[in-house]
């Protein structure tokens, strides 16, 4: 059974390893916090872009949501901050790491394609439960000297094909 808190690459695959750092732990402590700060380095701003898959598989229905970095930090606040004004049963870190996984990164030269995943969900004190159950795909690229988040196509069904 894998930890979901300890990063399956390992540290001498520095590159994979630094790039599921920064899309996990450091994003869902980040969102958390709601604290965008604690990300903000984490992304190349120049040509970002970010397309919402509306959890739709099929293409012509996803929207081009995030032009610039500033629009997705935007929306990720707006969500970080709704996130943070809900009560839980149970942990919500714990809940997150445990429904996230991140097992296949591509690396291609300076570009790497990250494929990040949500299944499972959180329980609310009122009893209900907030369905996790998407995925991002991530562009990365090494950008003065480190791995940074150039693009993504997210909110896709996971898996594909299951709507």
């Amino acid at each position: 059974m894998r930890d979901p808190f300890q990063n399956p690459f390992p540290t001498s695959d520095v590159a994979r390893h630094a790039i599921w750092d920064m899309l996990v732990t450091r994003d869902i402590d980040a969102f958390l916090a709601a604290d965008w700060s604690l990300v903000a380095q984490d992304f190349v701003e120049d040509g970002f872009i970010g397309i919402d898959g509306r959890r739709d598989e099929n293409p012509d229905n996803w929207r081009l949501s995030f032009p610039s970095l500033a629009a997705y930090r935007d929306e990720w606040l707006r969500q970080a901050k709704d996130f943070a004004s809900q009560s839980f049963a149970e942990d919500p870190r714990a809940a997150i790491f445990a429904t996230t996984t991140l097992e296949y990164i591509e690396i291609n030269g300076e570009l790497a394609l990250a494929r990040k995943k949500f299944d499972g969900g959180l329980k609310k004190s009122d009893g209900s439960f907030d369905v996790m159950k998407w995925q991002t795909v991530y562009y990365c690229r090494l950008h003065q000297g480190r791995w940074k988040i150039c693009g993504f196509t997210g909110y896709l069904p996971n898996p594909m094909g299951s709507n």
